[in-house]
């Protein structure tokens, strides 16, 4: 098995809350897109929360994205993973994206959503003791997952806990 590598984080300069997924997965590597997966709820959840039709681009959903404060990136930036399951990353490959240089250059990001428990679990153990992390006082969220593996809850239902992320973002 090859390393793989998360995308550089869609975010624009005045964002007010940070999305976290843990690492893409094997359809958005190949798409080289955030969330690709048809069966993922991230991009449903955006279009329904902003009443956006569901044909936008990619490009144009980023831009909403960014023009609602909203910035998405993963905790990970390279791991050992075969598949997209979480449970199949090989925890002694992690390497995690560079927070502290993000949230230098993001000011305004008061809080931190974690789109399901791993990007939760690997945030608390790899990031949360940074000086700067400790310093802002973030608010932290765990969000269900918009993940089609997370089934125990439906499309609805996870919109439903998803709109506190465009509450804290406006």
């Amino acid at each position: 098995m090859s390393v793989i590598y998360s995308f550089p984080p869609i975010a624009s300069p005045d964002a007010r809350v940070l999305v976290l997924g843990s690492m893409p997965g094997v359809a958005s590597l190949q798409a080289q897109q955030y969330y690709a997966h048809p069966r993922n709820s991230f991009w449903y959840i955006i279009e329904k929360m902003f009443d956006v039709p569901a044909s936008l681009t990619y490009s144009r959903r980023t831009q909403l994205l960014q023009q609602n404060r909203i910035a998405v990136w993963d905790v990970l930036k390279a791991c050992v993973r075969e598949g997209s399951l979480d449970s199949a990353i090989e925890r002694d490959t992690i390497e995690v994206n560079a927070f502290e240089d993000f949230f230098i250059r993001h000011k305004q990001i008061r809080a931190v959503f974690f789109n399901g428990a791993t990007a939760e679990k690997e945030f608390t153990r790899h990031v949360m003791s940074l000086p700067l992390v400790q310093e802002r006082g973030f608010d932290f969220y765990r969000l269900p997952s918009t993940s089609p593996a997370h089934a125990a809850m439906n499309r609805e239902q996870k919109l439903q806990a998803w709109r506190l992320l465009a509450d804290r973002a406006g």
